[in-house]
């Protein structure tokens, strides 16, 4: 409360002193934090830490690069980038989020949005690299990875931008997948009054049982030696799952438009005798039915959804040789506090309440009531790409359904709050759907016009050319062919 005080005394005494050259940024004065560079970058002469990526930011214009270091708590060293624009500014600001552990700034996310006319704003949420190495001993440093950190962040980056343009945002944006799909809701949920519209990808909400089942996943296909499915066999599982069930939607184009109605069962594919390249052996199939059906407890009761039909050709992501990293450096370090923990003790029945209760508060963003926000005017868009392999979509599904009940039913949501799942998309992006969107874009447009999107078209590229446009649906609605034209082309579909 009181940093947020004296920033509004900055907001409304600084205006006519800041509102300057780019380096004289460097002297306003951030309560707890420290401006540790302001420096006009000219066109095309940014380069990354290491000096990757060059060519992607060989187009951006000429802008004010303002990095800081904020300081909240004790232990808090958060640093963050504002990257403001020296010219067409829009007048927007639109924040960055992160991937898994995070610990970097996103100059990648950056660059385009800062072309677009926006300031562009992103932070490390705290530690430095995308691992688990900032958690032992450092209780606040993960209070920031989990939701301080952005919001210090936020309000820092509005005050920069108010310094050099002599105006704050006009409007703010959250855009983010996975880790900052996860952020998005948590703005949403806890700090209503940051954004005016959110766009939330593959949002990893529910931290405790989502890595829970990530791990699961591990241990599902790990049981013995007999369990393990090759990858190799991935295409052949995906082959008959698309025999099955790729006309559905009446459509045969190698993508299921809603996996939930293929009834796929792994047994097809057993093998007859001995085990072979073209078939799953008895363990195999289980294995593979578990991927699909999720944990349960020894009630039969499910505990988290499990991965889509059509998912197939990612599984290495869950079902590889390791467990996946971040998964079980959760419960290593955040639930079990031991470095040694074996993933194949876990008990999913026992273990995700302990997890819940170690890191719910902090990690989980499952609040459906997202009334503040909306009430406010903010609008938010959910996205999921139904072949995701590494967070169930069926998790997104849920969480959306538990906004709309707590808002009041689908009319009282639409015009607020809508959800996009993405048939053959995988993990933020990539896969044989159309992964590819102007999310902000169609954002503005709702915040700006209070246009509701009833669809977004999409398209899919192969070697960089567009081969497939298609409508993306509000859920759950899908796209349905309209019987004639090209089954490439979204003007040949309809929403329903």
């Amino acid at each position: 409360m009181k940093r947020t005080l004296l920033l509004l005394i900055i907001l409304t005494v600084g205006q006519t002193a800041y509102a300057a050259s780019c380096e004289s940024i460097k002297s306003l004065p951030l309560p707890q934090s420290t401006i540790t560079l302001a420096q006009t970058v000219p066109p095309g002469g940014f380069s990354a830490p290491g000096g990757r990526g060059a060519d992607a930011y060989k187009s951006v214009p000429a802008f004010c690069r303002v990095a800081a270091t904020l300081t909240p708590v004790g232990d808090s060293e958060i640093k963050i980038e504002v990257w403001l624009p020296e010219s067409g500014w829009n007048g927007k600001l639109q924040s960055v989020g992160n991937g898994a552990w995070a610990g970097t700034i996103g100059y990648g996310a950056m660059a385009p949005a800062v072309t677009a006319g926006y300031a562009a704003a992103s932070t490390d949420t705290g530690h430095t690299g995308n691992n688990a190495n900032f958690i032992t001993g450092h209780p606040e440093k993960v209070i920031d990875f989990g939701y301080r950190a952005v919001h210090e962040m936020t309000v820092a980056a509005k005050a920069i931008i108010n310094a050099y343009y002599g105006s704050g945002p006009k409007y703010s944006y959250w855009t983010g997948c996975s880790t900052g799909g996860r952020q998005a809701l948590m703005e949403a949920q806890r700090y209503p009054d940051d954004y005016d519209g959110i766009l939330a990808g593959a949002p990893a909400i529910y931290a405790s049982r989502l890595q829970g089942t990530q791990v699961w996943a591990s241990q599902a296909v790990h049981k013995s030696e007999a369990s393990f499915i090759p990858p190799a066999k991935f295409p052949i599982i995906r082959d008959a799952v698309l025999q099955q069930c790729d006309a559905l939607d009446g459509v045969k184009d190698g993508v299921l438009e809603n996996p939930t109605r293929c009834k796929f069962d792994p047994k097809v594919l057993t093998c007859k005798a001995g085990d072979a390249t073209s078939c799953l052996t008895p363990a195999q199939v289980e294995a593979a039915a578990k991927l699909y059906s999720g944990p349960k407890n020894s009630k039969g009761q499910q505990l988290f959804p499990g991965l889509q039909p059509g998912s197939e050709p990612g599984w290495n992501t869950l079902a590889g040789n390791q467990p996946m990293g971040l998964a079980s450096d959760v419960y290593k370090y955040l639930v079990f506090n031991d470095p040694n923990w074996d993933y194949k003790s876990l008990n999913p029945e026992t273990d995700f309440p302990l997890a819940e209760k170690a890191v719910g508060n902090t990690l989980d963003a499952t609040n459906p009531n997202l009334k503040p926000f909306i009430e406010r005017g903010g609008k938010l868009i959910i996205y999921h790409g139904w072949s995701d392999p590494g967070i169930p979509p069926m998790n997104t599904v849920q969480y959306y359904n538990n906004v709309v009940k707590a808002l009041g039913g689908p009319s009282k949501t639409a015009n607020s709050v809508r959800l996009f799942m993405i048939p053959g998309m995988n993990h933020c992006a990539g896969g044989p759907g159309t992964d590819r969107f102007d999310g902000i874009g169609t954002l503005a447009k709702w915040v700006e016009t209070g246009k509701a999107p009833d669809s977004i078209v999409a398209s899919h590229q192969t070697a960089g050319k567009v081969d497939r446009t298609r409508p993306l649906c509000p859920y759950p609605q899908t796209a349905v062919y309209k019987g004639a034209g090209s089954t490439d082309e979204a003007a040949n579909f309809l929403c329903k």
